[in-house]
């Protein structure tokens, strides 16, 4: 495991957002299920992105890198792999290609990842493929990966899931099930969490010439024997890293401006913006040229959050917490135990290390005000968005820190390290 000591110091500067993990992912598979060529624009080319180019590949498609875009010729009929897929770390991956390989014309796929991945729920979704007659298991049959799943197409016709575990169950239904033989109709049983990615599915659905009928988050109607068309297709910048730097940015005391975001597409961490106005930060927004510039030497105000539809906001605001008075309630998580990792846990673990008085809810956390937070060791356990929010936190110490799990940040933001030496962070690797 490799670690970096941070030493506290002020980040000022501008940095430019790295492209949307999520809108990539969404852009290569429709790209993919499109007769035709398609081309991706500044494409995020992370661990997880590259997962989703392999897995389509292995379908059937045609996926070139040629300077700063992705060329992809997709299929109209899906190749059944001649080799097992593996998704690595990421659940957006599974989630996707577990509903698409019922799509391939014939045979089996097995779909399988890391150990993470392999303890992350996937029943609801092999449940519902079940009901629109796609048959598909568990290896195990213990609901976890890894799945196996038949081709021969989906039949269509009524599927139930729930929608309190992952927005992503969700997804991979609405993304599959145009190109079903009859008419699909999803009904989502309780609370859905995570509706931004859903609008950003429906949204890349519709760019991409789908049709979907809906009925708030509740129901979805979908007509068979849809054709996606080829499409130029350009990635935002990524508000889930931009949420990160804005951590960093805020607890290290200085100026940063970001730049390459897009304000008008739907993407679930652009609440960030909305929870810095409750807690009183000093940030301006310039939406026509895609930037935000903001100041971390105000007080912050504390707060009662709900961040059901936001969840990879935790990391993010239990840190941002730490240097609000009196102190951050976060609720509406409780699916961010579903996660790389159970983020809750992990979170009130790692910020005692520092000093912090943090109780653990069971949908989430309760953070005082740390006017000092101590020098230690911190342990992302191999979770990204750990490790990149755990540093944030380093930078607010007195003194320096070790952060554990360096290699994880490949998976969604290759970058994090040389962008934070740019804004004028000091650290040094640390091997153990």
């Amino acid at each position: 495991m490799t670690g970096i000591r941070v030493i506290p110091s002020e980040l000022c500067g501008k940095v430019k957002v790295p492209p949307s993990k999520s809108y990539t992912h969404r852009a290569i598979v429709l790209s993919s299920l499109a007769s035709g060529r398609s081309k991706v624009n500044k494409p995020l080319l992370a661990r997880d992105t590259i997962a989703t180019i392999e897995a389509c590949k292995a379908f059937g498609a045609s996926i070139e890198k040629m300077g700063d875009r992705l060329q992809i010729d997709g299929k109209d009929i899906l190749n059944a792999p001649s080799d097992i897929i593996d998704v690595e770390n990421s659940g957006t991956t599974m989630r996707l290609v577990t509903a698409i390989a019922s799509l391939v014309k014939k045979g089996y796929s097995i779909i399988t990842g890391d150990e993470s991945i392999r303890s992350r729920p996937m029943q609801p979704l092999l449940s519902a493929l079940s009901s629109l007659g796609v048959k598909c298991y568990s290896s195990r049959q213990n609901g976890l990966p890894p799945i196996i799943v038949r081709g021969g197409g989906i039949r269509g016709g009524e599927a139930e899931i729930r929608g309190d575990i992952s927005s992503q169950f969700v997804s991979a239904l609405l993304v599959a099930t145009p190109k079903a033989k009859s008419k699909t109709s999803i009904t989502v049983h309780g609370k859905t969490v995570s509706k931004p990615y859903i609008d950003a599915t429906l949204t890349m659905m519709r760019i991409f010439g789908g049709k979907v009928v809906r009925k708030g988050y509740s129901e979805y109607t979908i007509e068979p024997n849809q054709d996606y068309r080829p499409t130029d297709f350009v990635v935002p910048g990524d508000f889930s890293s931009a949420s990160l730097l804005i951590a960093s940015a805020l607890l290290s005391g200085g100026e940063v401006t970001l730049e390459n975001l897009n304000f008008s597409l739907p993407q679930a961490d652009m609440h960030i913006l909305d929870i810095l106005e409750r807690m009183g930060a000093d940030f301006e927004t310039n939406k026509s040229e895609g930037g935000i510039t903001l100041s971390g030497d105000k007080e912050l105000r504390g707060g009662d959050f709900d961040l059901s539809d936001s969840p990879d906001l935790l990391p993010v605001l239990s840190i941002i917490a730490l240097k609000a008075r009196p102190r951050v309630v976060i609720r509406g998580v409780e699916h961010a135990r579903f996660k790389e990792t159970d983020r809750i846990s992990i979170l009130v673990k790692e910020l005692s290390k520092l000093g912090a008085n943090v109780q653990e809810l069971r949908d989430g956390m309760i953070v005082e005000y740390c006017e000092d937070l101590k020098s230690c060791s911190l342990d992302a356990h191999g979770d990204h968005r750990l490790f990149m929010a755990l540093f944030a936190a380093a930078m607010a110490s007195s003194r320096p820190c070790i952060v554990e799990g360096l290699e994880s940040v490949d998976v969604s933001y290759p970058s994090f390290i040389k962008d934070m030496k740019s804004l004028g962070a000091i650290v040094e690797r640390v091997r153990r």
